[in-house]
């Protein structure tokens, strides 16, 4: 039975809709119950060994796409409760019940501020909690494929910034400004990004299920990488905007405006959508490589049309799971 652990989330969901429609038996176990396939949902917590063990059977195929992934976590210690201590909870687990295989979603992230063109040989350098943690998960999950290494099969998969339908982070953001004209832009705008579309990554994590035993690492990224002033100038065409950007402020004083926030954020406990390190990952540059072609795989939708398909379910067409 195909588990996808933390799959009521928006990768989740993407991911359970592709295998039911090619009629794979799976299952989902979540500490929230899944909002479309809740009669195939079991509600536990990674961060809870027991309540996981009772929905786990013997014949699982793991897929581990639970994380605490924001940047304002609060407290600190849930990077490492559900990252670390869940895969920690999901190994010992397999281990009883005999589990062959588990995927983990991990995350560029345990790159940190990467060199341009970061393959999966990559240095591991992650700055903050949630690259840490989710490095640290890794290195639990390879511990576990070691202790039987001809009978295991381990997937690791380290996505860059995903973005589709029904996504609420930081891209949808971004096409919300310019929708509604509030857009301003940060730096000179030539730096570029590695994006991954949701469709294409949970594509992907199914095609992995064929893969033999062993140790298998790939990062996920659509190609090619766009600057932000071309990925701009797309969503804007998208909207049948001109593509004429009103204001553009330069980074140094963005970045002190972030700081600015980040000491109100400390003293009045309050999270605010602008902070320093969201400036520096906006104007930086976070290109990757990946070996996955070698895999055979090819993304089902191109990343142009992604970003279309996204604005037009969004913004365009009339969907009731529109938050805006």
């Amino acid at each position: 039975m195909i588990t996808l652990i933390g799959g009521s989330g928006f990768i989740g969901t993407r991911l359970a809709s592709r295998l039911f429609n090619n009629s794979k038996k799976f299952k989902i176990i979540d500490k929230q119950m899944s909002k479309v396939f809740n009669i195939t949902c079991a509600v536990a917590d990674v961060r809870d060994i027991d309540s996981i063990r009772k929905e786990l059977s013997n014949d699982a195929v793991i897929i581990n796409l639970a994380a605490e992934h924001r940047d304002d976590v609060s407290p600190k210690s849930l990077y490492d409760d559900v990252n670390v201590q869940g895969a920690k909870n999901i190994c010992e687990i397999a281990e009883e019940k005999k589990i062959s295989t588990i995927i983990f979603t991990s995350s560029v992230a345990v790159y940190g501020f990467a060199p341009i063109n970061t393959d999966e040989n990559g240095k591991i350098n992650y700055f903050n909690d949630y690259g840490r943690t989710k490095y640290e998960a890794e290195l639990v999950y390879k511990k576990w494929q070691a202790k039987d290494p001809q009978a295991r099969k381990l997937v690791i998969i380290r996505p860059t910034v995903v973005f589709g339908e029904n996504n609420r982070g930081n891209v949808y953001n971004l096409f919300k400004q310019i929708s509604m004209g509030k857009f301003i832009m940060i730096g000179n705008g030539n730096n570029s990004k590695s994006m991954a579309y949701v469709e294409n990554l949970a594509a992907f994590i199914e095609y992995s299920l064929s893969f033999e035993n062993g140790v298998h690492i790939y990062n996920y990224i659509d190609k090619p990488d766009i600057t932000m002033n071309v990925l701009i100038e797309n969503i804007f065409k998208a909207f049948g905007k001109k593509d004429k950007i009103k204001l553009r402020v330069p980074y140094l004083i963005a970045y002190l405006i972030g700081n600015i926030f980040d000491i109100l954020s400390k003293i009045t406990g309050k999270k605010f959508t602008i902070s320093s390190i969201r400036i520096k990952k906006f104007c930086m540059d976070s290109m990757y490589n990946t070996n996955m072609q070698k895999t055979g795989f090819i993304p089902p939708v191109k990343i142009e049309d992604a970003l279309l398909k996204t604005i037009k379910y969004e913004f365009t067409d009339n969907n009731n799971n529109n938050n805006r």
